[in-house]
């Protein structure tokens, strides 16, 4: 059986060892220094596992594995510079480190490294995923054009959120496994099972993500605590508590919310205090679990043997229990 730590060492090499230009050096030093700051690597890394449930060769899943993870990190640079963000992963974002037209050109080439990854795979099998992969990339674009509307909207639903999460962060992942599967040599019923138990632990995890951001330990979290609540972000536990809450409630809520200068400290505990109030952590919780639940679902439809989908199964009870 591939155990997901061996797979991700494959990885690591491989993402080590890639040469993906060198000149001019200004062009291409970014994009190594996007992939040099790691990340969880969990995409291609489903994309490996989904495929090791079918073939034991996975020779010919490592190259379009990697493409999900450069066309990943591509969309990162580019969402970073939308968003002004000065941090990536700990470190300064590639737009804060070079400029904003260095990371717009270079985030242009990675896209580009991205199609020359898939460019190895075997010619019954090109259209399918090449169609696939443009039809992700422009869903995953959509999402981030819905979450940056949403910045100006006082009334965004759960219903809405769900769809645009659903956008940028959950096809993405549901490609992964669906490539891994077509690579694998699956059928088309099992192929469909994996993309939908990949778009539900999407859901989950991004969900997941923004409870994190607001109970999560700061020491396991990575990144600081209350960023979402600070910068007003339109998450999940926002949306809810701004359609749960009533009276003095809303109108403490709406206040922090319209405040333009504030205590950071202050702001976080006073807001986490009204989602406590109204029950946001569990609510949310209940959400993440039930979407975790649909993904494992659809695994464990899958027919093939149990011991061939271990694995898979392994790495995604990781994601669920996952800290940071």
């Amino acid at each position: 059986m591939n155990k997901p730590e061996h797979l991700l060492q494959i990885l690591q090499n491989e993402f080590e060892n890639h040469s993906y230009g060198e000149e001019p050096a200004e062009l291409y030093e970014p994009i190594r220094y996007i992939m040099s700051l790691g990340g969880k690597r969990f995409r291609p890394l489903l994309t490996l596992l989904a495929a090791s449930i079918y073939s034991y060769d996975l020779s010919l899943a490592l190259k379009p594995a990697m493409s999900v993870e450069v066309f990943h990190n591509f969309t990162l640079m580019h969402d970073d510079i939308m968003d002004r963000a000065p941090l990536r992963r700990g470190k300064p974002t590639v737009h804060e480190k070079w400029n904003a037209n260095t990371a717009i050109l270079s985030g242009d080439v990675m896209l580009i490294r991205a199609y020359d990854l898939l460019l190895d795979i075997p010619k019954d099998q090109f259209r399918q995923i090449l169609h696939r992969f443009n039809q992700t990339a422009a869903e995953v674009c959509e999402g981030q054009q819905l979450d940056m509307n949403f910045e100006t909207r006082s009334n965004v639903t759960e219903e809405e959120y769900i769809g645009m999460i659903r956008l940028k962060t959950s096809v993405l992942l549901g490609y992964a496994l669906e490539l891994g599967g077509i690579l694998g040599g699956a059928d088309e019923e099992s192929v469909r099972l994996l993309y939908a138990a990949g778009e539900n632990m999407g859901l989950g995890f991004q969900l997941k993500d923004d409870l994190l951001d607001v109970f999560g330990d700061p020491s396991k979290f990575g990144k600081q605590v209350g960023g979402d609540i600070i910068a007003n972000k339109k998450t999940f536990l926002l949306i809810e508590a701004l359609t749960k809450a009533e009276g003095t409630l809303k109108t403490e809520l709406e206040k922090w919310i319209a405040l333009e200068t504030f205590d950071n400290d202050e702001k976080v505990e006073a807001v986490k205090k009204i989602y406590e109030t109204l029950g946001i952590k569990e609510f949310t919780e209940q959400k993440i679990n039930e979407y975790f639940a649909r993904g494992l679902a659809s695994l464990h439809a899958l027919k093939v043997e149990n011991s061939r989908k271990e694995a898979l199964l392994t790495f995604v009870q990781q994601l669920v229990e996952r800290e940071k």
